[in-house]
């Protein structure tokens, strides 16, 4: 089946999150499913220049008035799978994807992805000049939500679409006018179109005109139904629930195993754990912590905002670290947070350390070098990072929501625990669960249990790929 993957980020080219690493490894196990899948991209700077096997540019016109648009034919340079960045000035830009040098959102996000979106379009309905035309366009996120609206303006045979939610909170929301520039009828703004309190909404767009809707887990896809995280989407979300289905992530083990791990300080497995002992120390030398192998070493990798439950770790802290445990942090976003963890760090010099921004390899360090990985969210589609984390034998410490729920056993299961869950979001349940891990972490042998039960987990894209297969048959 030809499937076009369109999204607006994909790991090695371009990322700034979770979304990316999904885009980069499920359609390469949808390739090895022996699906004829091609990924559509914004041609960012970084992204045209790590792309292999780059071609001649193929003009797509002007599209939506923005300058002379084209399609860059390419392959991603760990998998091979095909690809397709579209090459505007809109996205020839310094910063980030989404956002300027100074963190703030381009002005023109409306513009830049409604452009993605009706190239994304072409390819779709008039494919024929490029030799290659798909059954089925999975559309991801809110930056690939309006294609389906476009989709929808064909007056010819429809191709059916699939939207995956990957985070409900990030929306893609405008002013009313942006109809017009992006040669969308403004009829189109209405409770039955793509109006959502008042603005125009690329998310509502892709969940109310794709022909079937997923979320990246079973649990979130149930917490998105209800007021509490559907975030103001729940009705609508409610009414397409027989269309609605929870996929869960994968893992591209290719790039997060620690027997092959070329990021790490020492390669080590389940039967031979000896190695993480070594990554441990190196990551406390390079991240200036005391030099202490009895030490409990917990670590964060995060997006900093309010959604990762960061508010409930600062009320904690200091009835953390009073535990005894080192604590470790890598992530950035909200300027709040990033201060208040570098200004914690340099008042707890030796026992807490935080490196603001993104850093694929001491990502990878953290994983292999840290006992427990600390995950205190409000809600999470997915979560990636615990994956990893049991992968690596780091043992997570996680709240009980989202794929989070879907992914970590408590350790109170004798047989079937791979980490520490806990209930409600405030300081005392995770200061409990802080305890608990450890508690756990002093009874060596219960720890190696754990540790090992998690690395013997199997969360590879193959099973998830699988799923995807048989939804685009069932959408076709």
């Amino acid at each position: 089946m030809r499937i076009l993957f369109v999204v607006s980020e994909a790991y090695p080219l371009i990322k700034t999150g979770g979304l990316a690493d999904v885009a980069g490894a499920l359609p390469a196990a949808l390739a090895e499913c022996g699906e004829d899948i091609r990924i559509l991209l914004p041609a960012y700077p970084e992204a045209l220049e790590r792309a292999s096997e780059r071609q001649r540019p193929i003009s797509v016109g002007d599209p939506l008035g923005t300058g002379e648009t084209w399609l860059v034919p390419a392959r991603m340079p760990d998998s091979g799978v095909p690809i397709w960045l579209v090459k505007n000035a809109v996205f020839d830009r310094p910063g980030g994807p989404y956002v300027d040098d100074h963190g703030v959102a381009w002005r023109d996000n409306h513009l830049r992805f409604g452009l993605f979106c009706r190239v994304a379009a072409l390819v779709t309905i008039a494919g024929g000049f490029l030799g290659w035309r798909p059954d089925v366009v999975h559309c991801n996120d809110w930056q690939a939500g309006m294609l389906p609206a476009y989709l929808r303006r064909w007056s010819g045979p429809i191709t059916p679409s699939l939207f995956t939610i990957h985070n409900l909170q990030y929306q893609g929301n405008f002013d009313p006018w942006v109809l017009t520039s992006l040669a969308l009828s403004p009829n189109l703004y209405n409770v039955a179109g793509v109006e959502f309190y008042g603005r125009v909404s690329f998310m509502k767009a892709g969940i109310q005109f794709s022909r079937k809707v997923t979320a990246v887990s079973p649990t979130y896809a149930r917490e998105i139904q209800t007021p509490e995280l559907g975030m103001g989407f729940h009705g609508l979300l409610g009414a397409r629930a027989t269309d609605l289905h929870g996929i869960l992530n994968g893992v591209d083990y290719r790039v997060w195993d620690p027997a092959a791990d070329r990021l790490i300080a020492a390669p080590y497995s389940p039967e031979r754990l000896a190695g993480k002992a070594k990554c441990k120390a190196a990551l406390q030398q390079e991240l200036g912590l005391a030099q202490n192998p009895a030490a409990p070493l917990v670590g964060m990798v995060t997006r900093m905002n309010g959604e990762k439950g960061l508010d409930l770790l600062i009320d904690a802290l200091p009835r953390i670290m009073d535990q005894g445990v080192q604590l470790a942090v890598l992530g950035s976003g909200d300027a709040y947070y990033e201060h208040v963890f570098t200004a914690a760090a340099a008042s707890k010099s030796g026992r807490m350390a935080a490196r603001i921004g993104f850093d694929e390899g001491l990502a990878h360090r953290l994983q292999a070098g840290c006992d427990m990985l600390l995950m205190p969210s409000r809600f999470e589609p997915c979560g990636l990072t615990q994956l990893y984390a049991l992968k690596y034998g780091t043992v997570p410490v996680v709240r009980h929501t989202g794929g989070l729920a879907d992914t970590v056993i408590d350790a109170g299961d004798p047989d079937r625990g791979t980490g520490i869950v806990f209930g409600p979001a405030d300081p005392e349940a995770l200061i409990e669960a802080v305890r608990r891990g450890v508690t756990l972490f002093e009874n060596k042998t219960e720890w190696r249990k754990v540790q090992r039960r998690g690395m013997s987990e199997d969360f590879s894209w193959i099973r998830s790929a699988r799923s995807y297969s048989a939804l685009y048959r069932d959408i076709v």
